[in-house]
């Protein structure tokens, strides 16, 4: 592996002012590659990142014509970084034996977990998401096809069967939180946009009240909600700071009134909202 660069003031300095450029190297889709890659770089705020996903690199020839790319990107004054989960030792070898700073997400784990299980890992590429468990795939995909299907209440049908159903006013994040419940964790989750029809009232809209343990609730800054919405119907009154304001007051009104539990979006990313629900409503994939 390429030595760090020396943690000098100078070139400290120098990163912290230009745009790093990093490239997220699989032998797969790159999806774990960018997941483990920035949650490390989610840990140097300071520094500005300029990310590349290179999925499917699987071969010697295929490294070496990237490196080929990064080295026209160092040439353009770039300061490439590799993060990479490929698992083949060729293929690894080319990518260490390089000029560039380059991180095995997998390779010292692997080989813990291998010698605590007394076996060899997989050198089939892109195993991480293949099928493997087809029981837990296609639980995922029933549960995204029924979050595509009670997005936004556009079908009460099998309401029962929601793990979770959550309400909210409109452009708060319900839909993005839905739909990665489902494709991540295989959970059935409904979405209901609470919207001036559903007031005033003391209890939660007829359609959702008799699941009532199920309903999570989404709330945001006015600021923020007056931002979004101004982003799809500019000067509206649906975009108002004073109708965000009173949607929001009122939906955090019904939600203590009929004990669901709810949280603040503005400053929370969709995982971080996902895990919130699901320890709040005790759920697991």
């Amino acid at each position: 592996m390429t030595a760090p660069l020396p943690n000098t003031p100078l070139s400290t300095a120098r990163l912290a002012a230009e745009a790093r450029a990093v490239y997220f190297i699989s032998d797969s889709t790159g999806v774990t590659a960018e997941t483990l890659g920035n949650a490390l770089l989610a840990n140097f705020p300071d520094t500005r990142f300029r990310r590349h996903t290179v999925p499917f690199v699987s071969t010697v020839s295929g490294a070496k014509k990237l490196l080929a790319t990064l080295t026209r990107s160092r040439e353009a004054g770039e300061h490439p970084l590799i993060f990479t989960t490929v698992k083949s030792a060729d293929v690894l070898a080319v990518l260490h034996a390089s000029e560039f700073e380059t991180i095995d997400l997998l390779g010292g784990h692997l080989r813990e977990l291998e010698l605590a299980l007394g076996t060899a890992a997989s050198v089939r590429p892109g195993s991480f998401h293949g099928l493997g468990d087809a029981e837990r795939y296609f639980a995922r995909m029933r549960a995204v096809e029924y979050a595509i299907e009670h997005d936004d209440a556009q079908s009460f049908r099998a309401l029962d069967q929601a793990d979770v159903i959550i309400i909210a006013p409109s452009r708060c994040g319900k839909t993005p939180t839905t739909m990665y419940l489902a494709l991540q964790y295989g959970l059935l989750v409904a979405n209901y946009p609470l919207t001036d029809d559903d007031f005033p009232t003391e209890t939660l809209p007829p359609t959702v009240a008799p699941y009532a343990k199920k309903c999570f609730g989404l709330t945001t800054t006015p600021l923020r909600l007056s931002q979004v919405r101004h982003e799809r119907r500019p000067d509206s009154v649906y975009a108002s700071l004073a109708q965000c304001t009173l949607e929001l007051r009122r939906a955090e009104d019904l939600y203590r009134r009929n004990r669901v539990p709810f949280l603040n979006s503005s400053t929370k990313s969709v995982e971080e909202m996902s895990a919130v629900i699901m320890q709040s409503m005790r759920l697991r994939a």
